[in-house]
């Protein structure tokens, strides 16, 4: 693993003893989830992103739009080649793709695709013999998603709805799976992970980018459904976020600190502040 520059490799005993360590986690985790009200925060995570799809010049916590993604490290000549409208409502929280490494060919799976960006930038990469498929539980930004790509006529792109926890696909059907700011926003985090071993390819691949912190959220923030869609709420320390992803047989490959990217709002940025709550892009391999 790489964090913060530095690469090393976890040796056997540590991946050993990941499940162990997580026990405590997850009866946390399960905890939490029982004062968590998950249909309130199914409906507020679909609110926001409602909104980010039909009024992206709305104020959120967070930042969105092409500028965002040029300072992220999206290169310009990629994002020219993509439809603007998608742009307009990226709300994403770091790059991955040269995490992901994707080549001509490859079947890629964006977990909360939104409004289609990652997606159009994947279609880019696996060329004509590629595929792309966008995944996300928003009806509205699937309706964006599928006009601009129907206008566009990325064919090899499609986006289908589901739920992260619950893939509706296949074992072993995609060569990588990408996703960006969205894992955070999951009660289950560890059923996420586990369904995107399942879909992958022996040797597959998982770039991502998400919300971490560096301490521990109180109580009162990790039960509270609006700060849960505010991409806080859910944010796990990353010791605990790599070893959720490392639980159903990952190696985390690297892990990096996403320091251009920043909330917006001031009870967003209380948070990171109080908290180290950050964004992190992590590369993984099955």
């Amino acid at each position: 693993m790489c964090v913060a520059g530095i690469r090393f490799v976890r040796t056997i005993d540590e991946r050993q003893t990941t499940r162990d360590r997580l026990k405590p986690i997850l009866r946390r985790n399960e905890t939490m989830s029982q004062s968590l009200d998950v249909d309130k925060l199914e409906q507020e995570v679909k609110a926001v992103y409602r909104n980010v799809a039909t009024e992206p010049d709305d104020e959120f916590h967070f930042e969105m739009g092409r500028p965002l993604a040029v300072r992220l490290g999206y290169p310009p000549a990629d994002l020219d080649r993509i439809p603007e409208d998608a742009l307009e409502s990226f709300a994403g929280v770091g790059y991955h793709f040269d995490l992901a490494d994707l080549q001509p060919g490859e079947r890629v799976l964006d977990l909360g695709s939104g409004s289609g960006t990652d997606a159009f930038v994947a279609a880019l990469h696996v060329g004509e013999a590629g595929s792309v498929t966008g995944l996300d539980m928003t009806d509205e930004q699937l309706a964006k998603a599928r006009e601009l790509r129907d206008a566009t006529g990325m064919e090899r792109v499609s986006f289908e709805k589901g739920y992260i926890e619950d893939l509706p696909f296949e074992d072993e059907s995609f060569d990588v799976v990408i996703s960006n700011g969205v894992i955070n926003l999951s009660a289950e985090k560890d059923r996420v992970f586990e369904e995107v071993r399942r879909v992958l390819e022996p040797d597959g691949r998982l770039a991502i980018s998400d919300i971490i912190s560096e301490q521990r959220l109180a109580e009162s923030i990790k039960t509270d459904a609006d700060l849960w869609a505010a991409c806080i709420g859910g944010a796990e320390q990353v010791d605990d976020y790599t070893s959720l992803i490392e639980m159903p047989g990952f190696d985390v490959t690297e892990v990096r600190e996403n320091t251009e990217y920043e909330f917006t709002s001031e009870q967003a940025q209380g948070a990171c502040q109080k908290y180290g709550v950050k964004s992190v892009s992590l590369a993984a391999r099955k």
